[in-house]
């Protein structure tokens, strides 16, 4: 499932007469709730449990994952974040030339990476003119939703 299909849910949900909606392929489970009294809407993502993880019991606190704070970013530097779970990729296959690399000026529209989620090869574009001062995954290295993909100087 990918964020299109996702946010189609969404809409769905919002026009509908369908409080609350479930759903779970291939390891993934979504929730999707709205919340009547205040119009809003609540989206949940549970990863799959590991092998050998035991089930958390109904009322029991879920174990808290390690503190990682990204830094903050710097006037001028814009942060490109992944917008879904999947695996990233630089360039477009194993023998190619990386799409971007520290140091290339991109403009609006060029194409970053490419984040494999669910069998879908997804092309990540620049919102923003600047110049590539990080790369922070490395090819062919799991990525989670909201993480910091790129680093991009939009002063120079």
């Amino acid at each position: 499932m990918n964020i299109r299909e996702i946010q189609r849910l969404v809409k769905l949900v919002e026009r509908s007469a369908i409080s609350e909606i479930d759903i779970e392929e291939k390891g993934l489970k979504i929730r999707i709730s709205k919340n009547s009294s205040h119009g809003q809407q609540t989206i949940v993502y549970a990863p799959p449990l590991s092998i050998g993880q035991p089930p958390i019991a109904a009322g029991e606190a879920a174990p808290s994952l390690p503190a990682e704070v990204p830094a903050l970013p710097k006037v001028g530097i814009a942060e490109v974040k992944s917008p879904m779970v999947g695996t990233f990729y630089r360039s477009p296959a194993p023998d190619a030339e990386p799409y971007v690399r520290i140091g290339d000026h991109v403009e609006p529209g060029r194409v970053l990476c490419i984040i494999e989620a669910m069998k879908l090869m997804n092309e990540i574009e620049a919102e923003v003119a600047g110049t590539i001062v990080e790369i922070l995954p490395e090819s062919t290295q799991p990525v989670e939703f909201g993480q910091i993909l790129f680093r991009i100087d939009t002063s120079r």
